[in-house]
């Protein structure tokens, strides 16, 4: 071969290697300082490459280990952090109170999102929302909000009402007892809710109200569980965060309705259900759409359609004409045709409070301080 026609076909040789090693080595990403290429390939390859996660905090009333309110919330905590790959802060045990806007305060200095869980947290978010305008606060049960802080609540007297129904169907008595944790409108109409539902199967029903003053203080709501029961009542519900109700109630027989969450294995034996919360589905959704620049402030009210309540599974000694009966009223609340509050609705003084066929509105429900018909017992003022 000539040798000009092998040093030409050298050099071709030598340019298609170049280019194939060029091509087999330039992985080249942009990286920060002080990052490895190894790191920014690693980040690349996440579905929130483009997207820088936020710092999300959660401020609990009580602890996990509650079984009830602070456990599905950790429980939305956690399905939060799995769909999102966020490691979120919690603070516990924080009192509703002067000390809980200094936790806000140091939450917010250093996160992008804060979810207070409880009520009583309302005026310290207002207060230290107002000084970071560019952190997003949400309140469980609050009802003030302003540009970066939004309300969350669930329509959890749509399952009370539920409940309801079968502890009317389990009485043998006539005689219903409930445990209030405060004097608040999100308690006082979960209780109405649950003596429509009991009244809507037995027109006798009474229920007597006692208050424990605590969201959490299982000693504390024994103790008032135990007030109920030396009355006679032979269902005993509560709305609280511990199972103390239902364990008093087991310990005298006595049917028990629990809260929040599913308290069955707290008195298998005498448990009828209770109201359930699903807090994980809302916290993704939220955070998403902050994270998209897509959310706004507002009261969100979610229903049991949209599965951020529902009720426990019915106790193992609840019969089966009960369960057909509460599930085929669950289907026309799904369904929509069926609302809880809507008249005729007749408070405890007897005073019609709406007419037949009127409905309550959003404002009007969680505005609600009077009792219906039937309950025995006062709201402090």
């Amino acid at each position: 071969m000539p040798k000009k026609l092998t040093l030409v076909l050298t050099a071709i040789f030598l340019m298609i290697m170049t280019a194939c090693s060029a091509k087999s080595t330039d992985t080249s990403v942009a990286t920060t300082p002080g990052s490895s290429p190894a790191a920014a390939q690693a980040i690349t390859a996440t579905p929130q490459a483009d997207k820088k996660l936020p710092k999300v905090a959660f401020v609990y009333i009580g602890v996990p280990g509650d079984g009830g309110w602070t456990y599905e919330h950790d429980q939305g905590r956690i399905m939060l952090e799995k769909e999102l790959g966020i490691k979120a802060t919690t603070v516990e045990n924080i009192p509703e109170g002067p000390d809980a806007e200094r936790v806000f305060e140091e939450l917010a200095q250093k996160n992008d999102i804060v979810f207070g869980t409880s009520f009583g947290y309302m005026d310290a978010m207002v207060n230290v929302a107002s000084k970071h305008p560019n952190v997003k606060f949400l309140h469980a049960t609050g009802y003030k909000t302003s540009p970066n802080l939004g309300t969350y609540m669930g329509r959890e007297y749509q399952s009370a009402y539920l409940v309801g129904m079968a502890a009317g169907k389990m009485t043998k008595n006539n005689h219903l007892g409930y445990v209030g944790a405060f004097p608040i409108p999100e308690v006082i109409y979960t209780i109405n809710a649950f003596t429509l539902g009991a009244q809507s199967v037995n027109p006798d029903i009474d229920v007597s109200v006692v208050w424990s003053n605590t969201w959490f203080d299982p000693a504390t709501e024994k103790q008032a569980a135990i007030s109920l029961l030396d009355k006679g009542v032979d269902v005993l519900a509560a709305y609280q965060d511990s199972p103390a109700s239902i364990q008093a109630a087991a310990e005298r027989k006595v049917w028990g309705i629990g809260n929040d969450s599913d308290m069955n294995r707290f008195a298998p034996e005498t448990y009828i259900s209770n109201p359930k919360w699903n807090w994980g589905p809302y916290y993704v959704k939220t955070v998403k759409s902050i994270m998209d620049g897509t959310w706004k402030s507002e009261a969100y009210f979610g229903s049991m359609k949209e599965g951020i309540t529902d009720i426990a599974p019915l106790g193992k000694n609840v019969p089966a004409d009960v369960k057909a009966l509460v599930e085929k009223k669950k289907q026309d609340i799904l369904a929509g045709t069926f609302e809880v509050f809507q008249g005729p609705l007749i408070d405890q003084d007897g005073k019609v409070r709406y007419e037949q066929g009127k409905k309550m509105t959003d404002e009007e429900i969680l505005g609600t301080t009077w009792f219906v018909k039937g309950i025995k017992g006062v709201i402090p003022k």
